[in-house]
Formats: C-alpha cells, structure tokens, sequence
C-alpha cells in the first residue's frame, strides 16, 4: 500500500476490529435484536457494513466494479437487514470477504487516485475527489457505526469496549 494511505489504513484496521469485537459473545438472538426504534439490529448494521461501505466504496468506486455498484446502490431494497436464511455466520464471514476485497483494491490505489466509478444518480453534486478522501469517509463511517454497536451492547448486557490501546502496533 501507499505510504500516503499507511496511516489512515491502519486506523480503519482498528475501528473494523472494534465493529468486530463489540459483536463478540453477544447470542444470536441478541445479534438479531432490534434495540432502537428504527428497528435495526446488530447484524443488520454488519451486514450494511459489508455491502454499503466496503464493498460499494471500495470495490464499486474505487475499483470501478459496475457489477457491485449496479447491485449495491441502483434502486435496490436498503441493505439495513439480513435476508431470512442467512445465518449469523455467513454475515460475519460476509463482512470479513468484503474486508479482504477491499483491502486487496487498496493494495495498489494511489491517494490522489480518482475513483473509477462515481453514483452520480444517487450523488449527482457530490463527489469525493480521491482515495485519500474516500478512505477518510468510510474510515467516518465505520466509526460513526461501532460507536452505535458500543450504544446498544452496552444497552443490551452492559458491555463496554474497552479494546486496549488504540494506537497499538498491529
């Protein structure tokens, strides 16, 4: 990877693993709950994760990957559910996959890289002129996320996240 995207990278790490290890012991019925009221349940935000952050960032804009932003974003139902018959383990691993992929496209991306692909239908006066600012949003993103997961676990069985340092080597 880039130098110019090392530390960024590094940090995104860490929010992921916090997304990770805020889910960990939780039952599955306790990971199908929905706690708020919008109804959303700990799964169904991993499972927004992994197709609305990184896959369609990574893979469909960055990578330019039509297949996986035509699916992901194209008037499709909103990813903020688990499909019935979808088991907790394929989620997890889902998200995991995602990871790997994206992480293998940010392998050989540039920061002042333009994405290949852009949602102008869904974003037509937006845009996030490069890698280095693509990152940053999901980077945002993630953490924005792991902080509603740290809300609700703690609201569920009164876990905290007290993950260690955060700036520990990886």
């Amino acid at each position: 990877m880039n130098a110019g995207l090392d530390a960024l990278k590094a940090a995104l790490d860490r929010q992921r693993a916090h997304v990770v290890g805020i889910l960990e012991g939780l039952t599955e019925e306790d990971l199908r709950r929905p706690v708020l009221p919008s109804g959303w349940s700990c799964l169904a935000l991993l499972r927004h994760l992994t197709l609305d952050v990184e896959l369609f960032w990574f893979s469909g804009v960055i990578a330019g990957d039509a297949d996986v932003a035509g699916q992901l974003r194209a008037g499709s139902a909103p990813h903020w559910y688990v499909p019935e018959g979808m088991s907790t383990g394929e989620v997890f691993a889902g998200y995991q996959a995602a990871i790997t992929r994206a992480d293998a496209v940010l392998a050989t991306a540039g920061p002042e890289q333009e994405p290949a692909a852009w949602p102008v239908k869904i974003w037509p006066t937006w845009r996030l002129p490069d890698v280095r600012h693509i990152l940053i949003h999901v980077l945002t993103e993630v953490a924005c996320h792991s902080g509603h997961l740290d809300a609700v676990r703690e609201l569920m069985d009164g876990t905290t996240w007290l993950g260690g340092d955060p700036y520990a080597a990886q």
